[in-house]
């Protein structure tokens, strides 16, 4: 398979301070690059009709961690195998498992990149912490896009 996983779980809780509860977080999570190196120019070769996403800008997910909305920082629309200008207002979504799912390539480790942020925020009364997360470039087939401007009603 592509994903070999762990053989048990690495999972862990911890608080923002001694002055609140430690609440279960999930560990930083990386993506492992395919091993032979496919750039993200074959990966882009691949769709007919898609959009590139670059990097990550906002996010929306319940408390169960199933249903989800993501942003990235910069768009591009993808036509027959190659960039095609520029896109605004994007935004995905999907179930954790579904998109999961739909995964159907990655690319190789010079397409890898560390992210991260400093606001991951849970909980009640909120707690927030610091995560990274790294993957290669990725090809998903299937996942719901929405163009924000409309979807929003302006």
């Amino acid at each position: 398979g592509q994903g070999q996983g762990q053989p048990r779980s690495n999972g862990c809780s911890y608080a923002d301070s001694p002055h609140h509860v430690p609440i279960q977080r999930m560990a930083n999570v990386s993506l492992q690059p395919a091993a032979e190196d496919i750039a993200t120019a074959d990966l882009i070769g691949r769709v007919e009709n898609g959009i590139y996403i670059v990097g990550d800008k906002s996010w929306s997910i319940d408390m169960q961690r199933y249903n989800f909305q993501f942003t990235g920082q910069r768009f591009f629309r993808i036509r027959d195998g190659r960039l095609d200008g520029q896109l605004r207002d994007v935004a995905y979504q999907a179930t954790t498992t579904d998109f999961w799912n739909s995964m159907e390539a990655v690319g190789g480790e010079s397409t890898w990149r560390l992210g991260g942020a400093f606001n991951c925020g849970k909980a009640q009364p909120g707690q927030v912490a610091a995560v990274s997360h790294g993957c290669p470039s990725a090809l998903f087939r299937g996942v719901n896009v929405l163009n924000t401007r409309t979807e929003g009603g302006r």
